[in-house]
């Protein structure tokens, strides 16, 4: 962690934590794998989701409701891109839509007219504002990041987007930190501090109700000694029920 006037600018993105109920357990969460060979968080777990670009800002103005507007719709664009699934629309899209959505969105023609040509409009209240962190890590890339949460029956096939990830899956946010506890996995550290929060519902209900008790906080997680040895740390009060770790394995998982 270092001065962030040392550091380059961050990078505005957004992340869409998609969750699906599941019978006699806690809901499962839509993940990815990364390539191990990506600049940022390679061969790690994460949420879907990317940076938030110029098509999406300018898509973001029909929506002066929502100051977020730009990142939801990164938010819901990324989702597509990189796992096939189209959430937060109205109607729901049928598979052949869906499909075609996914193979045209690497072309230029703006996500917003992409499902105006399908008959499809965004619903960004379908989002729910979660949590936005800010790391200082001295990485290669540094991102500014709005988390997002919603919801989904979807049972479709994932297809990943394989120039970004060697696989898509959904699991409880239990069984992802199980991966990384045991090795067979690893994620970054707000990745971990996400799921650590998120292992805590038993219902989808449960994940908004406790994103609305938490107004959404930039967290920057900075390092202190604690017990005799270097700890990175976040504020306590913002819905984490992990809130420092030492700095040998927040660096290394």
């Amino acid at each position: 962690m270092s001065d962030d006037s040392t550091l380059p600018e961050a990078i505005p993105a957004a992340t869409l934590i998609l969750m699906r109920e599941q019978v006699g357990g806690p809901p499962a969460i839509l993940m990815t794998e990364r390539q191990a060979g990506m600049a940022f968080a390679a061969g790690a777990l994460v949420f879907p989701g990317g940076r938030i670009d110029a098509a999406d800002e300018a898509a973001g103005a029909a929506f002066p409701d929502f100051a977020d507007a730009a990142a939801r719709i990164a938010a819901i664009r990324e989702t597509v891109e990189e796992t096939g699934l189209v959430v937060a629309v109205t109607p729901p899209p049928s598979s052949a839509q869906a499909e075609a959505l996914r193979d045209q969105l690497s072309q230029t023609e703006p996500f917003t007219a992409l499902l105006a040509r399908y008959g499809l409009t965004l619903d960004l209240a379908a989002l729910t504002p979660f949590a936005r962190w800010k790391p200082n890590f001295r990485e290669t890339r540094r991102f500014d990041t709005l988390f997002f949460l919603a919801e989904t029956t979807e049972t479709s096939d994932l297809i990943v987007a394989e120039a970004e990830a060697v696989r898509a899956f959904w699991a409880s946010a239990a069984e992802s930190l199980a991966e990384i506890e045991a090795g067979r996995a690893h994620a970054i550290f707000p990745t971990r501090r996400n799921l650590e929060r998120l292992a805590r519902f038993a219902s989808i209900d449960e994940a908004h109700a406790d994103a609305l008790r938490h107004p959404v906080t930039v967290i920057t997680p900075w390092v202190e000694e604690r017990g005799g040895a270097p700890h990175v740390c976040i504020p306590e009060g913002l819905g984490y029920p992990v809130i420092s770790e030492p700095l040998e394995t927040a660096r290394r998982r």
